[in-house]
């Protein structure tokens, strides 16, 4: 039988591959064949398929020779964010459970879509080590991959639930999973969900668990203020070997919640090598003159430093263990010619280690840039890419 000319339901994954298989070994490619060229030239998602035509994308995809690394939804709709989009996320759910990546960004993903999932992925939870569910407004439904994350088989890495709607009720759910299977997750990304502090505190449990080991932990524009930072450093203080990269940007932050987190520069077993606070120089500056040689990466973008900021940083001048290797001061952050001149001074003084430097958004003249574009002559002078974008000529 010819699936192309027929009209046949197939009610499962399991059986559609079966079926397929006796059609090949009967000679009958037609369909599959059909599916490939689709699959090579792009052109799926323009096109309306029927369910045997899904089946035997599912057929093709997981019968292919490729290991099955990364699945993106987008690829297969024309639209990101539409609710129609679930009909194929369940049709391709044999696909999903397979793969290492699943990404689901912007795509549409109702509670619903939600629950077909998560019950996909406990029935086959090892294999998944990244799941992207970004931007999509899931709210409490994140209640439902507690099951997913708390399975001893489970062994997911990277969990992005940016902008996703996520309470302090879920974030209970989330962390109560993550205590009962700590080990696995190494990044979660919480940016633009409205936690407060009690939602931060409820991860900090997690954080205080001697298995937890993870290292990145992304909290941008989540309604922290002191009270949460006070709990973060108190949960760092008792496990503070692991975490990496903490972002706290777009939080309500005084200087006493910054001092709290910069007062463990005194801890030698500190690690964290990325921190964004887009606020308290003084205090930041003060913790890298303790223990400067850790940190990599400083981004105080968005921030009104203006030349006392900039000045502050800059004077770590002096300190030879002054390891940063990347800075940016972009976008409206206020520096002027004056705080190119004492980061030129500070490149002088201190020049083999800084590789990048982003100065993008701010008001700089042609004397600032020309500061910073001299040290081309400093043969211990390392930098690698600055970016001006834009400056006022004098």
């Amino acid at each position: 039988m010819n699936l192309i000319e027929g009209n046949l339901t197939i009610d499962s994954p399991e059986k559609s591959i079966n079926l397929f298989h006796c059609l090949n070994e009967l000679g009958d490619h037609s369909l599959v064949e059909e599916i490939q060229q689709y699959l090579k030239s792009g052109r799926i998602k323009e096109s309306k398929l029927s369910s045997s035509q899904w089946s035997a994308v599912v057929f093709v995809l997981l019968t292919s020779e490729e290991e099955l690394n990364e699945f993106c939804l987008d690829k297969f709709v024309k639209e990101k964010n539409k609710p129609e989009n679930m009909e194929v996320l369940h049709k391709l759910l044999p696909v999903i459970k397979e793969s290492r990546s699943v990404q689901l960004s912007d795509c549409g993903v109702t509670d619903e879509g939600c629950a077909t999932l998560a019950s996909a992925l406990r029935s086959n939870p090892s294999h998944l080590r990244h799941l992207d569910l970004s931007r999509n407004k899931i709210r409490d439904s994140v209640n439902l991959f507690s099951d997913v994350l708390q399975n001893p088989h489970c062994k997911l890495e990277i969990l992005w639930l940016s902008d996703c709607g996520v309470t302090d009720e879920g974030c209970a759910a989330l962390a109560s999973a993550l205590r009962s299977n700590p080990s696995h997750l190494r990044e979660l990304y919480l940016s633009q969900n409205k936690l407060g502090d009690s939602g931060v505190k409820r991860l900090c449990a997690v954080l205080e668990d001697p298995h937890c080991k993870l290292q990145i932990l992304r909290l941008y524009d989540c309604g922290v203020t002191d009270e949460g930072c006070a709990a973060l450093a108190s949960a760092l203080r008792s496990n503070p070997s692991h975490l990496r990269q903490l972002d706290l940007s777009v939080n309500n932050l005084g200087k006493s919640g910054v001092k709290l987190l910069s007062d463990l520069k005194d801890d030698p077993h500190y690690k964290l090598e990325i921190i964004f606070y887009y606020e308290g120089c003084a205090a930041l500056a003060s913790a890298l003159r303790s223990n400067p040689s850790h940190l990599r990466q400083l981004d105080l973008s968005v921030n009104n430093l203006g030349k006392s900021g900039v000045k502050l940083l800059s004077d770590l001048k002096d300190d030879p263990h002054y390891k940063l290797e990347i800075i940016f001061y972009c976008d409206d952050c206020g520096v002027t010619d004056e705080g190119c001149a004492a980061l030129a001074s500070t490149l002088r003084s201190n020049p083999s280690h800084l590789r990048q430097l982003y100065l993008s958004g701010n008001k700089l003249g042609y004397s600032g840039v020309k500061l910073l574009s001299d040290l081309k002559d400093d043969p211990h002078y390392k930098l690698e890419t600055i970016y001006y974008c834009e400056y006022i000529s004098i």
